[in-house]
């Protein structure tokens, strides 16, 4: 009764057993006892020296009567979900047999990576240790004895025959009303282990130099450090280039003087590199081997023991990315990746924090905007922040409450994305359009498609298409 409802069919099963064998059979009250063996119930109907027989011939007739009409619990699917959402895996542990278990998910859609069978109570304690599971969901004060046993959380839900009291007194971790709650819950619990594993991580590395953008990744890890290590064993460092949009230095020094931190403003000079000017996909490399290379020594110098970023666990998963492995080959240590945070996790996180930059919306280096194989230079990255500027400042005047925008620059062209909501409104406004232009470009067009994340990629040839934020 945790993931698969068989009430039905566990019924019309027992009346089957009943009739080939003429013994009186109350199925409606063994559905109130579901958890325990199949052989505790058949003794209840049948001789000791029956039960195994019994138990046997009940089994291949479940596979006819129970299987074809059992259902999933209600929420069963999104709890899966769920789990497989935040990573996990799904590891069935029943006192099912193992068999009817896997005909019985297989009929609800459920998969799961593992189940083990004929196991209750306390016994199932071995198969969750062996399986690492991390948190046991069931229905029984069996299932709780069993997520004990093996070290795991327990999560209780009062979907079968104990009421939340039993389940609480048995020892559960947590009592949910259904798996309706099981996600928001699952979300909570591994953002908070997730927070801990970056407490303690940052505990290890004792100092650190904060390479700080002024992005939601790198507010949150520098509110982060201080809060575990105290402001005087953490220094902020924003880099000033051509790269870095004006508008994102004052906000920067405003959230880092808001933590009582050292803030530094050191000069990168990426443009030097032929390698970042000549714009291939690997730009994002010259860029982070800059930084990292100027942010080293001046940890040293202040006394610091590292040099962190703000690449969290989305960036690793999306692809190659020659910035993250430039700044890993100097050194440089990832906490909220090495944590496992998501993107998604760090804006919740920092939103329960308070930190402003929970909603901010991303904010990559104008060199991003500018189409691949077009070289950058100092020119083209001012005009693409004029436009953007600019843009942003005449639809807010028109009322257009814009979240994300780009200018993206494609040579004498500029393509012009923003939420997809906006986008007709965008359209119907020329007038708006032309503010782009006159800020530099020959002509200027809306994408139809929207804000995309990354869309330069989309004009790369598909076999050498990376992933960098935009």
């Amino acid at each position: 009764m945790t993931l698969l409802d068989a009430r039905r069919g566990i019924v019309a099963t027992f009346a089957e057993l009943a009739t080939e064998t003429g013994v009186t059979i109350d199925g409606e009250a063994a559905v109130r006892r579901l958890g325990p063996p199949l052989e505790d119930e058949i003794a209840r109907w049948f001789p000791a020296d029956e039960v195994a027989r019994r138990a046997a011939r009940y089994r291949e007739l479940y596979a006819v009567h129970a299987v074809p009409v059992s259902v999933a619990m209600p929420h069963a699917t999104e709890a899966v979900e769920a789990v497989r959402s935040a990573g996990g895996r799904v590891v069935v542990v029943t006192a099912k047999s193992e068999p009817l278990a896997r005909a019985s998910l297989e009929h609800i859609g459920i998969t799961a990576d593992h189940v083990a069978g004929w196991l209750f109570a306390e016994t199932k304690g071995a198969a969750i240790e062996e399986h690492g599971v991390d948190v046991f969901v069931g229905d029984h004060v069996g299932d709780v004895h069993g997520a004990r046993a093996g070290g795991a959380a327990s999560v209780a839900v009062p979907t079968g025959p104990c009421p939340p009291d039993d389940l609480t007194a048995a020892g559960a971790d947590v009592v949910l009303p259904d798996l309706a709650a099981f996600p928001a819950w699952l979300a909570d619990e591994v953002l908070r282990r997730r927070l801990d594993t970056l407490s303690a991580r940052l505990g290890e590395l004792g100092s650190v130099l904060v390479a700080f953008s002024g992005g939601a990744d790198s507010a949150f890890l520098l509110a982060a450090a201080a809060r575990e290590l105290g402001p005087d064993a953490v220094v902020a460092a924003t880099a000033v280039s051509a790269s870095l949009p004006a508008a994102e230095l004052d906000a920067a020094r405003r959230f880092a003087t808001g933590l009582g931190v050292r803030h530094l403003f050191p000069a990168t000079d990426e443009m030097s590199h032929e390698g970042y000017r000549a714009n291939s996909s690997s730009r994002c490399y010259f860029c982070k081997s800059e930084l990292v290379d100027t942010l080293a020594p001046l940890a040293v110098e202040l006394g610091l023991a590292h040099v962190v970023t703000g690449t969290n666990a989305d960036d690793a998963r999306a692809g190659f990315r020659p910035g993250i492995g430039a700044a890993a080959s100097r050194g440089a240590r990832t906490p909220l990746l090495d944590a496992g945070l998501t993107k998604a996790q760090v804006r919740a996180a920092s939103r329960a924090w308070g930190l402003p930059t929970w909603d901010k919306p991303a904010a990559a280096c104008l060199a991003s905007r500018i189409a691949y194989g077009v070289r950058v230079s100092p020119a083209r990255l001012a005009r693409v922040e004029r436009a953007e500027t600019a843009l942003r400042v005449a639809t807010a005047a028109a009322g257009l409450h814009i979240r994300d925008l780009r200018v993206r620059d494609l040579g004498d062209v500029a393509r012009i994305e923003v939420d997809a909501d906006h986008v007709a409104g965008l359209v119907a406004r020329p007038d708006l359009v032309s503010v782009v232009v006159e800020s530099g470009f020959a002509h200027a067009e809306v994408d139809p498609r929207g804000f995309r994340s990354g869309s330069m990629n989309e004009l790369l040839p598909a076999p050498g298409r990376q992933t960098e934020p935009a």
